[in-house]
């Protein structure tokens, strides 16, 4: 059973959470709003499926240490935390309510992933659930994948959204920036045309955009049917790992014009650019940026006050 240990002070945008486990073993999760959404009608949770991350993506802050997978138990606990300060009876009436598999940790490498998305329906009263899963592929889990299929379709439906990590067109620097071995674009392409319903959720192929990744339209056209996959193009969020690794965001607050955004949809591929909120850097609600600074036990990090919150004292 998890404990909740500290969260940040409530922000319009988002509130990360950090709780241990009965072995000291951090988690960090978090529940987020889309301004000028409001709260009412779209919710989201952001919970993690590893206490940390074996894949050291290059950009990933979770990645900075490892302490094995979260249990059945300890995934739902989490949604029961965030659900319990606005919803205490268990029934949520907002009409989108995204539970998204993509905070620390690859959710295909943990077993209890497929419990929990099992489970859940029949844990809450939430019409307007939506379960999101993101994923790199790992090579290691094909069981898993087969596994997912069954349970979006016999449970889903069009109610589940499937998203892939790819970041770049050429493989090599993908290799770079995700190290373990994973799914090729082929596999990934193949899997996708399994997965797809007519009718439901396009399948999603995320690119955090960095300075010089390279993204090619015409190679994505020989994997990915743009009538099975959209692209959605995020940030390189300013975390340490990304610091350290020199990749700068092709994304960011100036621009507005984006060429690459354009060929891609010349190409035909529906397009989201999903940039977020500026103020997620500010309170450190990327990914293991909050954790990371809980861990050290400091109070700042690269200048950035995260306002902690001590549950249980004034």
């Amino acid at each position: 059973m998890i404990h909740l240990k500290q969260k940040t002070v409530q922000s319009d945008v988002a509130t990360v959470y950090i709780a241990e486990n009965g072995e000291g073993s951090p988690l960090e999760f978090v529940e987020s709003v889309q301004p000028p959404i409001p709260q009412s009608e779209k919710w989201v949770l952001i919970i993690s499926t590893l206490y940390g991350c074996p894949v050291k993506c290059r950009f990933c802050d979770a990645g900075q240490f490892y302490r094995g997978i979260v249990s059945l138990e300890d995934l739902l606990g989490q949604v029961d935390i965030m659900i319990s300060n606005r919803y205490p009876d268990g029934i949520i009436p907002v009409p989108k309510f995204k539970i998204q598999l993509a905070r620390m940790g690859e959710p295909a490498l943990n077993p209890a992933v497929l419990d929990f998305l099992r489970v859940l329906p029949e844990k809450y009263t939430a019409p307007g659930l939506l379960p999101t899963l993101s994923t790199i592929a790992p090579a290691s889990a094909d069981r898993f994948f087969k596994d997912l299929i069954d349970i979006k379709q016999s449970i889903y439906a069009e109610r589940f959204q499937m998203q892939f990590s790819i970041h770049t067109t050429d493989e090599k620097r993908r290799d770079w920036l995700i190290p373990i071995k994973k799914w090729s674009f082929s596999a990934i392409a193949d899997y996708g045309a399994d997965f797809y319903q007519e009718q439901g959720r396009k399948i999603t192929l995320n690119f955090a955009l960095a300075e010089g990744q390279p993204v090619d339209p015409d190679i994505m056209l020989k994997y990915f049917d743009p009538s099975i996959f959209l692209v959605k193009v995020t940030p390189v969020n300013p975390t340490a790992r990304a610091k350290e690794h020199g990749l700068d965001s092709h994304v960011h607050r100036k621009a507005t014009d984006y060429p690459v955004i354009d060929r891609m949809r010349e190409a035909g591929y529906d397009v989201i650019l999903s940039i977020g909120d500026w103020e997620e850097n500010e309170i450190g609600s990327n990914c293991g940026q909050y954790i990371t600074n809980y861990l050290k036990a400091e109070d700042k990090v690269d200048g950035y006050s995260y306002m902690l919150e001590v549950v249980g004292e004034k």
